[in-house]
């Protein structure tokens, strides 16, 4: 039976192979994107989950407020994690981690620029069971001396994993002993540290948040009783130091609205579900995973709603097919059975044909997404079987109204010619191409507003002056010939100024401390401030404005004890002359706090934006002092290459041949968005996809609507209607649809891209034309769909439609 099922549903898919390639294109289209952003969705939930022991592992990180002035730290005080693993039982082990950033190692006699190194606790791989190829993990880091790196830093320095006991020169003078070697950390880990080295001297301080603090819980101790042992350690510790350095309890301090709060995260948790100051590298964001799993199901709903049309519309002409088998016998059971075996027959076709596009595409949209995932996963995972029962389920429902639809008819009122035929019959395609064009129209405005939002962020004004500046990574190799340096800069032509400073407003990572603002250091009298570090040149060199008062200048020798403002910080501290101000900082000269230092205010500067334009400007204040971080150099020439070239050969000269990096500053600020352009990129492909597959629709069911009609189609252009007229006839109906669907998906889409654009602090308005331009795009898609089928039917010649008759 089953055998025979399978021969009727291949012929009949080969007799109609028009609208079996149509069915079969539309839903593997689906299936394909589905598959791909089902691929994009398990990678993204999968980040920090490999270690045996993840679900025990948590970060604590820092939530500091104080008079209207925040930090948000991915860090916490360094005596914070051993207080806890010595007062409470529950605490297995715990280990604190520096991230150094780049290093140098040298190799072949000359220094390699190496990126992701960290110092860490020699109890790192206690709490992280990374695997090692070779050393031991329990005493790899107690050797101050000792490094341990991964597998392809090993190959790429040695050219072998057989390391043990070699010699690394990192930093130009630190010989360091390579005492282990593991398995390069997965890609989906919120760091990937290549090399590890020994942690050096503690601070004992409670109030310096700088270390990354991990726990690892025993079984059975949930966050909550970790989170409740983090609280009582803050009290204890914490409190004692905030009475005897600020003059105030934590209880204090919460009558007044500010706190220390110190949060548990699990680990598993941080790449999709944090985003705060000095994380080890960029993470992921879970509202990108909602947005796309729901674009996925959109898109699978449109394929299915192509099936489903499709299908309901070839029913007619099944009809007669119906009613002969019934007056022969068949069951209605052996009917639906059939149909539904057709059904499922074409899903498969489909599914066959998704993994192919799927990995035809898979390069794409691993470019488009920033991944590096391979088809390998479907297959290697419970993601192949969950596709497999998907398809047949989407099989079972495409299939079921046309199946139960087409057996319900009774032989005689079949064989009569009484059953409707013709589109304007069902209201249910009807109401599925509105639905399938609904969310076509969603994506399109989605598409529109994300384009928008990047051209707001690329073309508003954001403090400073971006384009044609060079910045120099790593400007501490020059050491005392930095000052040197940067005059032979300004002597290069085409070099119009430079500055020598690490915190670029292009940079992800500031300094934050407190201030007071008098000398008694008073808890209800301190403010949370950003730190910049700069010379006289910055702000001229970066295009800054000053707002009130002056820049630093080397004319005035009490500057070093001076400070320039932001406005917001102005705004923030509630100063009306603060050219008159003097504000305090904390002398930790002696890793505690000590006497306040008095710095004069000299200046205000026009607020610039310094972190991302999710945030407003924050509380900045500026320093005069050496940050030789790196060299930011403006350049007025149209001759950049030999310019850069001029700068290398100084540099190497000047460095004794140690590595030459650069960054343009404006890449370094698209950089940012980086996760929103790939949104917008991937945003516009799966509108194309919407509406291919939509149009695939759309073209099958005109196709079958100029065959019902074409006696009359003959009638009327016998009658002397023109090809316009017919056209018109046939499209007019399609295009109230679409109609229909931009009502609906205008306050849909309004909702969902006003709800995304509260995430910026800084963002485009949602302007009516948008909607219309979106309206007006679906419709003209729709009618060039539309018009290309029904061009060909109304040009036929109508003797053939009439003598058919």
């Amino acid at each position: 039976m089953l055998k025979n099922y399978l021969k009727v549903a291949l012929r009949n898919l080969w007799k109609n192979k028009g609208f079996s390639a149509i069915n079969i294109i539309g839903l593997a289209s689906g299936l394909a994107v589905c598959l791909l952003i089902v691929l994009y969705v398990v990678d993204e939930l999968s980040y920090d989950k490999y270690y045996p022991n993840a679900e025990r592992i948590y970060r604590i990180d820092a939530d500091i407020f104080f008079n209207n002035t925040s930090a948000i730290f991915a860090v916490s005080p360094d005596p914070l994690g051993p207080a806890l693993k010595r007062d409470f039982p529950g605490v297995e082990e715990i280990t604190r981690v520096d991230n150094q950033g780049g290093i140098l190692v040298k190799k072949d006699n000359r220094n390699v620029q190496d990126d992701h190194a960290a110092f860490a606790d020699s109890t790192f791989f206690k709490v992280f069971s990374l695997p090692m190829i070779a050393g031991n993990p329990l005493t790899a880091l107690r050797d101050p001396n000792s490094i341990v790196i991964d597998e392809t830093t090993a190959k790429k320095y040695f050219n072998t994993t057989d390391v043990l006991g070699k010699t690394l020169i990192v930093d130009n003078d630190n010989y360091c002993k390579i005492t282990g070697v593991i398995k390069d950390i997965p890609k989906q880990s919120h760091f990937h540290f290549h090399f590890i080295r020994p942690r050096g001297k503690d601070n004992p301080s409670w109030l310096s948040n700088n270390r990354y603090n991990y726990v690892l819980v025993k079984p059975g101790v949930t966050k909550q009783k970790l989170q409740k042992d983090v609280d009582a350690t803050i009290n204890n510790y914490l409190g004692k130091e905030l009475q005897g350095q600020l003059h105030a309890s934590l209880d204090d301090l919460k009558k007044t609205g500010g706190h220390f709060n110190y949060y548990v995260m699990p680990v598993t948790d941080i790449h999709l579900h944090s985003d705060k100051q000095y994380e080890i590298e960029a993470n992921g964001n879970i509202n990108y995973v909602y947005i796309f799993s729901v674009i996925a199901i959109f898109i699978l709903l449109i394929a299915c709603v192509n099936f489903m049309n499709l299908s309901t519309a070839r029913s007619a002409n099944r009809a007669k097919e119906v009613g002969i088998r019934k007056v022969a016998g068949s069951l209605r059971t052996h009917l639906i059975t059939q149909f539904l075996t057709e059904s499922i027959l074409i899903c498969l076709f489909s599914l066959a044909l998704a993994i192919v596009i799927a990995m035809l595409l898979m390069p794409l949209f691993n470019q488009l997404s920033g991944k590096e995932m391979s088809i390998g996963t479907l297959f290697s995972t419970w993601l192949f079987p969950v596709m497999l029962a998907l398809v047949i389920v989407v099989g079972i429902i495409a299939g079921s109204y046309p199946a139960f639809y087409l057996s319900s008819f009774q032989p005689i009122d079949v064989l009569k010619g009484k059953i409707a035929k013709g589109f304007k019959s069902s209201w249910l395609r009807s109401s599925l191409v509105v639905f399938q064009f609904s969310i076509s129209i969603i994506l399109i405005i989605g598409t529109i507003v994300i384009y928008n939002q990047l051209d707001f962020i690329r073309s508003r004004k954001i403090g400073y002056d971006r384009d044609q500046v060079l910045v120099l990574h790593n400007a501490w190799y020059l050491d005392k010939q930095i000052h040197s340096f940067r005059n032979e800069l300004l002597n290069i032509t085409g070099v119009e100024n430079a500055t020598i400073s690490g915190d670029l407003p292009t940079g992800n990572s500031f300094d934050t401390e407190g201030w007071f603002r008098d000398a008694t250091m008073n808890a209800d009298k301190a403010v949370v401030l950003t730190n910049f570090f700069i010379d006289e040149n910055y702000i001229p060199t970066l295009g800054m404005n000053i707002a009130k008062g002056r820049n630093f200048s080397k004319d005035f020798p009490s500057d070093s004890t001076g400070i320039i403002l932001n406005e917001a910080a102005v705004k923030v501290l509630g100063l009306k002359e603060p050219l008159k101000e003097t504000l305090y900082r904390p002398d930790f000269s002696n890793d505690v706090i000590s006497a306040a230092i008095p710095y004069r205010i000299v200046g205000v500067v026009k607020d610039f934006n310094f972190s991302s334009m999710h945030d407003n400007v924050g509380p900045l204040i500026i320093q005069l002092g050496e940050n030789w971080g790196s060299i930011a150099v403006r350049i007025k020439t149209k001759n950049i290459a030999s310019v850069i070239n001029t700068i290398e050969t100084r540099w190497n000269a000047a460095t004794a041949g140690q590595p030459f990096n650069y960054t343009f500053m404006d890449d370094d600020f698209n950089k940012v968005y980086t996760a929103e352009q790939q949104t917008g990129k991937l945003f516009i492909t799966f509108a194309l996809f919407a509406i291919f597959i939509g149009c695939l629709g759309l073209f099958g069911l005109v196709t079958y609507a100029a065959e019902q009609r074409a006696r009359e189609i003959g009638v009327r252009k016998v009658l002397g209607a023109s090809v316009s007229g017919i056209v018109a006839m046939l499209s007019k109906d399609f295009a109230k649809l679409v109609l229909i669907a931009s009502v609906i998906a205008f306050p849909v889409a309004w909702w969902i891209m006003h709800t995304w654009l509260q995430s910026f602090a800084y963002r485009t308005t949602l302007s009516w034309w948008i909607f219309v331009v979106a309206g007006i795009v679906a419709i003209l898609i729709a009618l060039i769909t539309v018009s290309i089928q029904a061009i060909k039917a109304a040009v036929a010649n109508p003797v053939q439609a009439l003598r058919s008759e």
